[in-house]
């Protein structure tokens, strides 16, 4: 790459101006122009033809100096459209929202000075709440390289949950709030985006591998550096905190209770009171980014939660969807024993809390007396 391309990038999420030498030039053209005017009022001998040129020059550099000023209107504000549209979050903001999550959440302790178990929970969330964006060479008017950005986008109740999650990383990165009720995470500095390449390098099992691959050739290309391709990792979702980022992302915890109802009209048959669990992970058929099937990843998971891959076509996003999910008590036991042994961290946790709790009812028999059915239909009230 050359110094002049290399010269083009940014080192820092923020928004200057290139340099331009426009100005320069305009100003030793005025010069110019003021000189041999004077000199063609004194008769001084083809003063005119020079200040003719040097007219015509400052007419051009003029021209060319407003043609960039127009041209960085309007990246800034297609920028703006895509990344200021939401409002920064005051550090104020953050460490009150960090506080009280320290105060409610003992689940920390387990990932706190813990770096590879968090990096594996920071790159399932990536796969699953993340998006990395790589502009390219020409993407904007005057042929300026934008910075890359990694982002986690999630609801407003998991501040906390990131204000801890940057805590961890070193204070990198910086919060944006779109609307009522959305955040969102951006790592988009060198430091910070190394930072993360180096953490969760091989730990990616889905296609955004390919994408997180881009970005380690841009910085590559971007700082001369010889970082290694990351490799798709197939460990055991077992052995690693990976899976529970991934369902802090895209992972949900059913209970699902239906009352007793006795014979009518409408129903020839009378139903008992009853209670079941369902555990449930969603993924898009196609990685939009890179056209790349999810599907033999996703069929790997199921394999992993001994149940079958199903799929159906989603009327929000008006594409076919894979399905994970689980129902039985058997392999919902092993679930809970792994989510025991890696806890959850954001708001999902909470909703697994309940979730665990009628399991155990369940497994007790707990859920078949009056008292417990009571208790059940009360932790019901309290799910979203």
């Amino acid at each position: 790459m050359t110094q002049v391309i290399r010269s083009n990038f940014q080192d820092h999420p923020f928004h200057l101006v290139s340099p331009s030498p426009w100005p320069f030039y305009t100003s030793l053209s005025l010069f110019t122009l003021t000189t041999s005017g004077a000199l063609s009022m004194h008769n001084f001998s083809e003063a005119y033809n020079v200040f003719f040129i040097a007219l015509i020059t400052v007419i051009a550099s003029m021209s060319f100096w407003f043609r960039d000023i127009i041209a960085e209107g309007r990246d800034y504000i297609h920028e703006s459209m895509i990344l200021n549209t939401a409002s920064a979050i005051s550090t104020q903001d953050l460490e009150l929202a960090l506080q009280g999550y320290n105060n409610l959440h003992s689940t920390r302790d387990n990932y706190k000075n813990n770096p590879e178990k968090l990096a594996y929970y920071l790159s399932g969330l990536l796969e699953g709440d993340g998006h990395i964006s790589i502009p390219s060479l020409g993407s904007t008017t005057l042929n300026r390289i934008l910075n890359p950005r990694i982002v986690f986008t999630s609801h407003i109740n998991n501040l906390g949950f990131y204000a801890f999650i940057q805590s961890e990383l070193g204070g990198i990165g910086r919060f944006q709030s779109s609307g009522n009720n959305t955040i969102r995470y951006i790592i988009g500095d060198k430091v910070g985006i190394l930072f993360i390449i180096n953490l969760i390098h091989g730990k990616l099992r889905t296609p955004k591998n390919i994408t997180f691959n881009k970005l380690i050739e841009f910085f590559n290309n971007k700082y001369s550096l010889f970082i290694a391709e990351s490799s798709l990792d197939e460990s055991d979702f077992s052995t690693n905190s990976w899976l529970v980022g991934f369902t802090e992302a895209d992972g949900h915890f059913g209970i699902k209770y239906r009352p007793k109802q006795d014979k009518s009209e409408t129903s020839k048959r009378s139903t008992s009171e009853s209670v079941s669990l369902r555990f449930r992970l969603d993924q898009r058929l196609y990685d939009k980014p890179t056209s790349s099937s999810m599907e033999p990843f996703m069929l790997k998971l199921a394999l992993f939660f001994q149940t079958n891959l199903k799929s159906y076509n989603s009327n929000n996003t008006k594409s076919e969807v894979l399905s994970i999910y689980v129902s039985s008590i058997k392999n919902i036991s092993s679930i809970v024993n792994y989510f025991d042994k890696y806890p959850l961290l954001g708001e999902k946790y909470n909703d697994y809390v309940k979730w665990t709790t009628v399991y155990n009812m369940i497994v007790s028999k707990e859920h078949l007396t009056e008292e417990g059915r009571l208790k059940i239909r009360e932790i019901i009230g309290k799910l979203d």
